[in-house]
């Protein structure tokens, strides 16, 4: 009878070491869950932020191009403009809508100067938009650079 319980105990023992073995591997594999997405979050992050500058470079290489007065070139360079701010939108990048007049807000907008302005309803607003700003899912992650009235 006594050999019975010890084993029913040891039992017991093992049950309860093998329960808290799985328990601590199903919490093992939530964290590396959680850890991967983030990494992949991270990565996707840097990667979209990195394209930015071609956003950039597009918008003053159409700039020039205007000049050239030369359609199908700009046509051409527009359609593929298009089609990347498309394919960055759909990965989740906006940009900040901003227009001369606005009011300088710190949340998106970066003052590189302010300059003196004549009238009185333009002090605190913005008068140049210098470099635009972007959100990528709810997160701003460049801030428009501006020019300000004071």
């Amino acid at each position: 009878m006594k050999e019975i319980e010890i084993i029913k105990e040891k039992l017991e023992k093992e049950k309860d070491k093998f329960l808290r073995i799985f328990a601590e591997f199903e919490n093992y594999k939530k964290r590396i869950k959680k850890e991967s997405l983030y990494l992949f979050r991270t990565v996707h992050q840097q990667i979209i932020i990195d394209l930015i500058p071609i956003l950039d470079d597009f918008e003053r290489g159409l700039k020039e191009l205007q000049k050239s007065k030369d359609q199908l070139i700009i046509q051409g360079i527009s359609l593929i403009q298009v089609k990347f701010i498309k394919i960055l939108k759909q990965k989740g990048l906006n940009k900040i809508q901003i227009k001369k007049g606005d009011d300088f807000n710190t949340d998106f907008h970066e003052a590189i100067t302010q300059i003196p302005v004549l009238k009185e309803n333009l002090k605190g607003k913005i008068i140049e938009i210098i470099e635009s700003g972007y959100i990528l899912q709810k997160k701003v992650i460049r801030h428009a650079k501006v020019i300000t009235g004071k």
